[in-house]
């Protein structure tokens, strides 16, 4: 599962970004990614919308990811990350080799960032298929 998470994480390199977005070809955010990264893996939960770009509540965030996907530590490709990355905002992102893959709004597209990020790190999470 968590290669096919990043490998899908990948092809999103480029895509546009947009608030909300969950259409390569209309753009996405840091959470269509993830999302995206998840379907292509055999995930089918729902994906949240209608969130403020900041002041998120990083304690429900992380509830949230608690409740469809296993905690992990964040350093298995495949990986879906949240991060604190100022104050009030959250940002996610999928660990792929070398780095992750995320929606940089700043640059108006997804990008792979190479390296481990500097952000406060809230939690790590992974999809394993269960029967």
């Amino acid at each position: 599962m968590a290669e096919r998470v990043a490998a899908a994480a990948i092809t999103l390199v480029g895509v546009p970004f947009r608030l909300h977005g969950r259409d390569p070809a209309g753009g996405l955010d840091c959470i269509g990614v993830i999302a995206l990264a998840l379907r292509a893996a055999g995930w089918s939960g729902e994906v949240p919308t209608g969130y403020p770009m900041r002041g998120g509540d990083a304690d429900a965030v992380a509830a949230r990811f608690d409740a469809v996907l296993t905690q992990g530590d964040g350093a298995r490709a495949g990986d879906v990350l949240l991060y604190r990355v100022g104050p009030g905002q959250l940002h996610g992102g999928v660990r792929v080799a070398g780095g992750i893959v995320h929606a940089d709004a700043a640059l108006r597209r997804v990008v792979m960032r190479p390296g481990v990020p500097d952000w406060q790190p809230v939690g790590a999470w992974r999809y394993e298929e269960t029967d």
